[in-house]
């Protein structure tokens, strides 16, 4: 029986041109997100408690009826009579499924911004896999097999990407089980019931959920004047405004409403929501989207948009 959360792309000559371009960009884009996790690169399992992990986090007295092999002779040897132990920082290995939109609405860029939202979003998803993977977390992309905690997971996720022919905007997310964390990098302009339905069934596994709605400047500000024509990527629909700048104050307040009817979807503890803008750094939505998975999901007053 067909997973009904499951939205199949239909697959025409653009997606597999699409695809056929996101495959030949993607080489570019891995050595990029490598570089940019560089930057963002800070410690995942920073839980200041002790545990079976592998980096050291302090020394400690020992305490009778603890195994002799726990004591650090070499730091004992240096105090006389007193013995140590050497404690680990405690590290527990995260769930984390992946969703980039590589619908035909991503592949958008204004003269405003230096790349298309694909690549952008594409991007940011990598670099966040690189990230995860140094910390031993398991990842996966959803609609593509099962997590798996491996060093080469951005590879791996990129390689996947690479034969994607048209990926829908709205995942399968039949993987996703609780405390499991989901990230989504997309626009996010589907109709906002389609989203706001994905959201509920994630909020009914008890999975933590993070969007980052990736937008072209334009896309923001609707700077058009005079006659101009628009067409929807989509469907291929065209409609022509004869005075552009007449329609900029309802567009504004359809995207402000639509923005609104998201964060209203994403109001559940540990859930966050980011806008980032193409002509801004991707380190700033990397920043603040693995500083929000940090965080563990403690959240006491709701999602905080995160600046961009």
């Amino acid at each position: 029986m067909a997973d009904p959360t499951r939205i199949e792309p239909r697959v025409t000559p653009a997606l597999t041109a699409s695809a056929r371009s996101l495959a030949a960009a993607l080489p570019d884009l891995l050595v990029e997100a490598k570089q940019v996790a560089n930057t963002v690169a800070a410690g995942w399992h920073g839980r200041r408690r002790a545990g079976g992990g592998e980096d050291f986090w302090q020394f400690r007295p020992f305490q009778f009826g603890e195994p002799a092999r726990s004591i650090d002779w070499r730091r004992s040897a240096r105090e006389d009579g007193h013995l140590f132990v050497r404690e680990r920082e405690m590290e527990n290995a995260h769930t984390v499924w992946l969703h980039v939109d590589l619908s035909p609405s991503m592949n958008f860029r204004s003269g405003l911004a230096p790349v298309v939202k694909r690549d952008r979003a594409v991007l940011v998803t990598i670099a966040l896999a690189e990230l995860l993977a140094r910390s031993g977390e398991r990842i996966g992309l959803l609609g593509h097999g099962r997590p798996l905690a491996s060093r080469s997971a951005a590879e791996r996720l990129a390689s996947t990407l690479a034969h994607v022919e048209g990926e829908a905007a709205r995942p399968d997310l039949s993987a996703v089980r609780r405390l499991h964390e989901v990230v989504m990098v997309g626009d996010f302009l589907d109709p906002a019931d389609d989203v706001a339905a994905d959201l509920g069934r994630l909020a009914a596994t008890g999975a933590r959920v993070h969007l980052v709605q990736v937008m072209d400047p334009v896309e923001e500000t609707f700077p058009f004047v005079g006659r101009t024509e628009f067409r929807d990527p989509e469907t291929g629909g065209r409609v022509t405004a004869g005075r552009a700048e007449a329609w900029r104050a309802g567009y504004v307040a359809a995207l402000v409403r639509h923005r609104d009817r998201l964060r209203a979807a994403m109001r559940l503890p540990g859930w966050s929501f980011a806008v980032h803008h193409t002509d801004r750094p991707p380190t700033e939505a990397l920043l603040a989207l693995h500083g929000r998975l940090a965080a563990g999901g403690a959240l006491a007053a709701g999602p905080r948009e995160i600046p961009t």
